[in-house]
């Protein structure tokens, strides 16, 4: 293995990339962000004609959407709890529909292992 130089392409002494190599960067402007929890985000965007700026962000330390008006900041949203097979299938049918189905498929299962004669 070669020698332990962690910084490659650039030479001792050398100076920090500035605009002569990278080219001018564009306008930039700060819009600050405002979550729930009172927690304030200030992104750096481009400006320009064809440029707009997000009506909503998501906020770095709690994860919440942050708006741009600090007195009236967007809502939480609702997570819905995890549901079951068993949950989606109770609200589909109720408890009587459930119990003719399931008198059915016993019905059906006896007369295919021949404990029941089979119903005309």
């Amino acid at each position: 293995m070669a020698g332990g130089n962690a910084i490659r392409g650039s030479r001792v002494g050398a100076g920090p990339m500035g605009e002569d190599e990278r080219g001018e960067s564009a306008p930039r402007q700060v819009v600050s962000y405002y979550c729930a929890r009172g927690h304030v985000t200030s992104p750096s965007f481009a400006t320009g004609d064809d440029q707009e700026v997000p009506v909503e962000w998501d906020c770095p330390r709690c994860g919440l959407p942050a708006g741009l008006d600090s007195e009236n900041p967007p809502e939480p949203i609702r997570n819905e709890p995890y549901k079951t097979h068993l949950a989606y299938v109770k609200e589909r049918r109720t408890d009587a529909e459930g119990a003719a189905l399931l008198d059915e498929a016993l019905t059906s299962l006896r007369v295919r292992r021949g404990d029941l004669a089979p119903a005309e």
